[in-house]
């Protein structure tokens, strides 16, 4: 790069060079690259469109690209990535946090109301869920779970980044979790992509993300027909179970879940189907969410 390049220059160098390898979000990914790389945000960008960028700056600019154009995830090269409007710490130890997911946040706050409930989620990764449901929600109590002690360590910074307070449990789905505890709401975003789903994804996904959360044996749906019969124990008289699940296992996850309580299939904006809420069936009358 020459000596004397501005912040526009850097910018649209970039992003030709992200165009050319394939990366759909060019302009944005230039950009959110170099204000990391001058640590200041998007809008300095904008602001001091002409100014030189020195040496040293560059050279950061300059891994940082390196590193994108071997398929490292951008949230993996910033540390960073936005969540229900909230900004999460992610690494390697933890899925990076998927815009679809929000749809289980949102489902879930709708079923919170005005009311404090108990709230368990399960396979909190970066704690995207947990901390989200903590911020937004009327105060509820909630716990967050995982098998992998260095994810939970990310959800604990996050939860302090956020300032809720949750307690959180290294367990394998409910084994070390306290068998006395009954939970209002049970949400999970577990493993659900195939081995042949799997071969397919991004190569820095495959790359980068951690293959324990995302990858199930059979249909996709064996972690879920584990966790099932040990949530349904957990949830309280009229509480409600959220799962997450691919596009295209819906009317499989809806026959998993149907001898577990009232169940319903739930599909994101694109129509994909998306989430599956149980409902445990101790109430008389079951409402779809839609008619709340």
């Amino acid at each position: 790069m020459a000596q004397d390049w501005t912040i526009k220059e850097l910018i649209s160098w970039t992003t030709r060079y992200f165009q050319d390898r394939g990366i759909a979000a060019a302009r944005l990914e230039a950009e959110i690259m170099l204000a990391y790389a001058l640590e200041e945000d998007r809008v300095f960008l904008y602001t001091y469109f002409d100014k030189p960028v020195n040496q040293q700056e560059r050279a950061r600019f300059r891994g940082l690209i390196q590193r994108r154009a071997r398929q490292e995830p951008l949230a993996y090269i910033t540390g960073e990535k936005e969540f229900m409007s909230l900004s999460f710490e992610v690494s390697p130890q933890v899925l990076i946090p998927r815009p679809e997911t929000e749809l289980l946040v949102e489902t879930a706050l709708d079923l919170c109301l005005a009311r404090k409930l108990r709230i368990c989620d399960m396979g909190t990764g970066s704690g995207a869920i947990a901390v989200s449901l903590a911020y937004y929600s009327a105060g509820g109590k909630v716990t967050a779970v995982d098998v992998s002690l260095p994810a939970i360590e990310v959800a604990r910074r996050n939860a302090e980044r956020h300032g809720v307070q949750i307690e959180f449990c290294q367990s394998d789905l409910f084994a070390e979790v306290d068998p006395a505890q009954e939970y209002d709401l049970i949400t999970a975003n577990l493993p659900y992509i195939t081995a042949a789903e799997y071969e397919t994804l991004d190569a820095g996904i495959r790359r980068y993300e951690p293959e324990l959360a995302l990858l199930a044996g059979g249909d996709g749906l064996d972690v879920y027909r584990r966790f099932l019969p040990e949530a349904m124990k957990r949830l309280s008289p009229g509480g409600h179970l959220l799962l997450e699940i691919g596009a295209g296992q819906g009317q499989a996850a809806l026959d998993m879940a149907r001898p577990y309580g009232c169940s319903q299939l739930v599909s994101d904006l694109a129509g994909k189907d998306r989430l599956i809420v149980i409902r445990e069936e101790s109430q008389d009358e079951y409402r779809p969410l839609e008619d709340r």
